[in-house]
């Protein structure tokens, strides 16, 4: 039996000699997640971690999307529901550090939509790719929460203070071309070319040394790492947001498919 049975979420595959592929696999709903799907790719990281036969780790969607950020079922129930708000909380967090401390290198191939949780762990995949025709945003102010998740830990220290508050605050869409232009993502390749890019990176990890390119991401995430109290003060806020006027404001606006009316009273 498989240390990744368990899983629902991702369909897994070992395309290559040590080279381990997750695939979020539920094209019908454009591999959005649930309350199942949410923890899984919080924690599976650890599993892949503990992991001897594999060196290294793709991470893609199935059809149209990589994964288009919670589903609507689970983010009512945050706002409603102190508990679930506290549990995905903290789930929220440990998908940042349990990325950040797998030691397996991790790639990942962004073929579409990518939003929430799958935004996390695709820009904070130790290498990036995106397919020219993907664009990618943070809508977290649009939605009428504080960017929280990866944001603050990930976008200052990969594209610089400026661009991280413009497209944050704005929620400006990026393309492909420009994540890779700012460095965002680590590389923009034509679509057709995505998978076998990020598999041809797989085997260039998987034939190394496996305990130096270990130790060398190890050494680069402190510099995510020394990021982690303002990380930590983010996503606090964040969920804040969720039991906020204005969050519950922003996911109405998105489930009826209008511009949000934000109350432009007092601000706390």
């Amino acid at each position: 039996m498989s240390r990744y049975d368990k899983y629902e979420t991702f369909l897994v595959e070992y395309p290559q000699p040590r080279v381990l592929k997750l695939t979020f696999n539920k094209p019908e709903r454009l591999n959005a997640l649930d309350v199942v799907g949410h923890r899984e790719l919080t924690y599976i990281w650890r599993d892949i971690d503990d992991d001897e036969d594999i060196d290294c780790v793709i991470l893609t969607g199935n059809g149209r999307a990589f994964s288009a950020g919670g589903d609507f079922s689970m983010i009512e129930q945050i706002i409603s529901d102190e508990k679930v708000r506290a549990r995905v909380w903290k789930e929220a967090r440990d998908l940042v550090y349990n990325i950040i401390n797998c030691g397996k290198p991790i790639i990942s191939a962004i073929n579409g939509p990518a939003v929430g949780a799958g935004l996390v762990a695709g820009l904070l995949a130790d290498i990036s790719i995106v397919g020219k025709s993907v664009s990618i945003t943070d809508g977290h102010t649009r939605l009428g929460v504080a960017a929280g998740d990866h944001a603050v830990i990930l976008w200052p220290l990969l594209c610089g203070m400026a661009k991280a508050k413009y497209y944050l605050l704005t929620c400006d869409r990026l393309s492909g071309e420009e994540a890779e232009r700012i460095g965002l993502v680590s590389m923009c390749v034509a679509d057709e070319d995505l998978q076998d890019t990020a598999m041809e990176v797989a085997q260039k990890l998987a034939a190394g040394a496996p305990n130096a390119i270990r130790w060398t991401k190890f050494a680069l995430n402190n510099w995510l790492r020394m990021a982690g109290p303002s990380f930590d003060a983010s996503t606090a806020l964040e969920f804040l947001g969720f039991a906020s006027a204005e969050g519950r404001e922003g996911v109405a606006a998105l489930q009826e498919k209008r511009l949000p009316n934000f109350d432009k009273g007092s601000p706390v």
